[in-house]
């Protein structure tokens, strides 16, 4: 018997995820298929009945505006929405703005498919003659951080996010279940996937096959402890779900050039 409900949701996709590019830390809105995949979400939720009592976001807006839409079309924009780093996609370091497929041809599907879904392997660190450095680090909404800026990460594996992510799931979301309350985290891929793994004690190896597609919404039911009593369910139209789950499979594969 599953005494609280959490939702975990994937932000819609972002203009980079239509371009197969690791978008990571760089700030992006989310395109018009996005848009209409967050409203759908919200859609689904309010059909099947769900109520929320608090939102959980990173600090980009991808994930912010994917809260705001889901809930809009819940008819529950007065719903908190509590934003936090530490909810962060998982920081690609040197590889931010580079194409997916562009990468497993030069590099190889295997190793492309490591730096994307390995649980402890960090890609090369981003460094002050990357593009997008100070598109990031001059960027404001990280002066609000609980860490200096110069203390943030230069790139992340899975594993350190789910090290810098367990403090604000701790201090700040599970006492909210406790509560009662029903949570949503609108987040991203890897910082759902971190949480999933510590949730559902998912192996170090098996997370690599673990994957989440934009604007599926993830419910879990938990036990008094915060223990799943049941697999997750990924909620709506199971054949689109799976559809989408090959897509993102699919990213990391080279595309042979005409």
């Amino acid at each position: 018997m599953s005494t609280y409900k959490l939702f975990l949701l994937r932000h819609g996709e972002g203009a980079w995820n239509k371009e197969n590019r690791f978008c990571s830390w760089v700030d992006q809105k989310l395109s018009e298929d996005g848009v209409k995949e967050a409203q759908d979400c919200g859609r689904l939720l309010k059909e099947q009945g769900y109520k929320f009592d608090m939102v959980f976001t990173s600090i980009l807006s991808r994930s912010v505006q994917t809260a705001w839409l889901v809930l809009e079309a819940m008819g529950q924009e007065w719903v908190p929405v509590v934003k936090s780093w530490r909810l962060n996609e998982r920081h690609y370091g040197a590889l931010i703005g580079l194409n997916r497929a562009e990468m497993a041809l030069e590099h190889g599907e295997e190793k492309v498919k490591l730096w994307r879904r390995s649980y402890d392997i960090t890609p090369p660190p981003i460094d002050e003659s990357h593009p997008y450095f100070l598109e990031i680090y001059n960027d404001r909404r990280y002066n609000t951080c609980d860490v200096p800026k110069e203390k943030l990460p230069r790139a992340e594996s899975l594993k350190e996010v789910l090290v810098r992510l367990l403090p604000y799931w701790d201090s700040t979301v599970v006492p909210e279940i406790k509560k009662g309350k029903t949570a949503l985290i609108a987040a991203h891929g890897n910082s759902c996937r971190a949480l999933l793994k510590y949730l559902e004690g998912v192996s170090d190896a098996d997370i690599a096959n673990v994957t989440l597609p934009t604007g599926i919404p993830v419910l879990l039911e938990l036990d008094e402890n915060l223990k799943p009593v049941k697999p997750r369910q990924l909620l709506g139209d199971q054949a689109k779900i799976q559809a989408a789950i090959k897509k993102v499979e699919d990213q990391g594969k080279a595309k042979p050039s005409n």
